[in-house]
Order: C-alpha cells, then structure tokens, then sequence
C-alpha cells in the first residue's frame, strides 16, 4: 500500500491509475527550439538493413524542459514546405529518455529516429521522409523546433511498483521502453526504483537491427528482476531453430510468461509496427493461462473458438483489450 496519501491506490481487476501528465504546454502554433546534443546509431551492427539513430536534444529552453514522461511524445516541426507550398506538417516521436532526460534533470530528452528511404510505386523514384532524414542528418549545435509533450495514457502508472510488466516491442517502437525500463529499474523524481518483475520482448527482422541492444543486456545483467528477449524474424538465433516474432516467446517461454500472466498486478504494453498487436492477441489467447486471459482480452464468443481467424477489423470490436493493456503502434 502507498504511503503517500495522495496516490490513488490501484483497482487491478479495473486497471492501473494513471498519473496526471503535462500536456500541450509548448503548442505546434508556438514551438521551442531544442538544440542537438548528439547524434548516434543505435543498431546492433554495422550492417543493419535500416538506418536508426539515438538524437538527444537539449530542451531547456523550451517548456518541455523538467515536464515530460517517459511513454509520452513530443513534435518535431521540419523545415521547408510540401510540394504545394504549406510548411511541413507536424511529426511526432516517442520520447526514448526516461522521465528525469538524458541528462537526469530533464533537459535533454531523446527519440530514436528511422531514415524513412523508399521508392514510388509508379514513378519509381526515390522517396525520402521529410522529418526523418531532417533529424538523422541534424548534427550537435543544429537546432529543431519542438512542440508538446503528448499523450497521457501510454505512460508508467502512478504506483510502478504495485505492478509487473510485460513489454513487447518491435523497431523504433522500442524508445518508449527505453525510458520506462530505466525509470523502473532506477527510479525517477516522480518514484523509487521497484522490484517489480519486467519483461522486454524485443523484436527485429535480423539481429543487427536490435536496437539498445548492449544497454539493455547491460541492465538485465545489473538487474535481476529485469528479463531481456528477443525474436529474430528473418534469421535463426542461438537457442532457438526458427525465425521468431514477439509473440512466439509467449510459446518458447510459456513457464516464465505464463506465470507473470497468471498474476493480476501484470500490465502488458505494445509498442511498434501496426499489426503486430493482432498477433500478441493470438499468441495470448494460445498460450496465456486460460483463468488469467480475461484479464488482458475480453474475447466475443463467436470468435473465440478460432483464432486463426482474427484480424486487425475485430479488435476493439470483438477482441477488446482491457485497460491493463496499452497499446501504441503505427
């Protein structure tokens, strides 16, 4: 129980209580600038089939400075103007830093950043994403001009430690994570380290594109109740004889998983590619046990005995999560 009075204490079977979060306090109509701090590749090899980088950015000019939160985002507003002539419209970027920054007094926030390079279907041509190769190519000095924080539901509940945690990630969608693992296992102005179990399953298609992937074994080393795994989807890994998705690990770890599934404080957040939550949904409803799955899922029976046949159109509408899981794809 909280020894802070002023902390609603958690409803497990209802979901966590949030915390209140800052939002909007720099808007898109008035944006800060930041100033680059650095500017660094964060893929597990030199060979990685994408181009993702870690950008620190100094804020403390702006009004984000000391008020975001890890799991929140902030906007990036590019330069230039669109092929009709209106300036760049706003992108935003998962916050990768925890929630005191970078720097620990939360100044200097992070984001991971993917080169958007692509060709057109018709022409041919070669696409670049504006706001993505503005960030990669910025260098430390180089100024951006920033809005928010936003978003207030993908965020650590108010009491981190009455839970355990169960985070599946794939691509960039690792930054929010990132932050999270660091405020849980090191604490925060805002709480204590915790004891609290947590899981990261981390998902790429080749190990080289793992991201973070030293510090995060780094910190399962330092920190026993912090458990690191990752599904590879284009090659075999050492251990395993098949090419893995996040969800599979729920079937090659069914003993640890399940067991962190069967308790009610387990929260589990999604993070990535849009679609792979489908596939998380499944692999809960295969290998979850059966007395904790309403916990996470609230599965229509006309659809239950088929889970083969589940697609994106059904969730929320049939297959609907329950707000003990968060869900933030793209």
């Amino acid at each position: 129980m909280s020894s802070n009075p002023s902390v609603p204490i958690d409803d497990h079977a209802a979901g966590p209580v949030l915390p209140e979060v800052r939002m909007h306090l720099q808007p898109p109509a008035d944006p800060g600038v930041g100033v680059v701090v650095s500017n660094e590749k964060c893929t597990a090899g030199r060979r990685a089939a994408g181009f993702v980088r870690h950008i620190a950015i100094d804020v403390s000019s702006t009004k984000l400075a000391g008020n975001f939160r890890s799991g929140q985002s902030f906007g990036v507003l590019p330069p230039g103007q669109d092929a009709r002539g209106k300036a760049h419209s706003l992108r935003l970027y998962s916050i990768a830093s925890p929630s005191d920054g970078e720097d620990g007094q939360g100044r200097v926030l992070a984001t991971t950043v993917k080169r958007l390079i692509d060709e057109h279907n018709e022409t041919s041509k070669l696409f670049l994403g504006v706001a993505s190769n503005f960030l990669c190519d910025l260098r430390p000095g180089d100024s951006v001009r920033v809005s928010g924080p936003n978003g207030k539901r993908f965020v650590l509940p108010a009491q981190p430690g009455a839970h355990d945690y169960l985070f599946f990630a794939t691509g960039t969608g690792i930054a929010p994570f990132r932050g999270m693992i660091h405020d849980l296992l090191k604490g925060s102005r805002h709480a204590a380290a915790v004891s609290s179990r947590v899981v990261l399953v981390m998902g790429s298609p080749y190990a080289s594109d793992l991201l973070y992937h030293d510090d995060l074994r780094e910190l399962a080393s330092k920190h026993s109740n912090f458990t690191y795994l990752t599904a590879i989807s284009r090659e075999r890994q050492e251990g395993d004889d098949r090419p893995l998705y996040v969800q599979d690990r729920l079937a090659t770890h069914r003993d640890m998983l399940g067991a962190l599934l069967n308790s009610s404080r387990t929260l589990i957040y999604v993070c990535g590619i849009a679609g792979m939550e489908l596939g998380i949904f499944q692999g809960l409803a295969r290998y979850a046990p059966a007395s904790a799955l309403e916990g996470y899922l609230q599965v229509d029976p006309t659809v239950a005995g088929d889970i083969n046949a589940w697609d994106r159109k059904m969730i929320h509408k049939l297959i609907k999560p329950t707000r003990r899981v968060f869900l933030e794809v793209y």
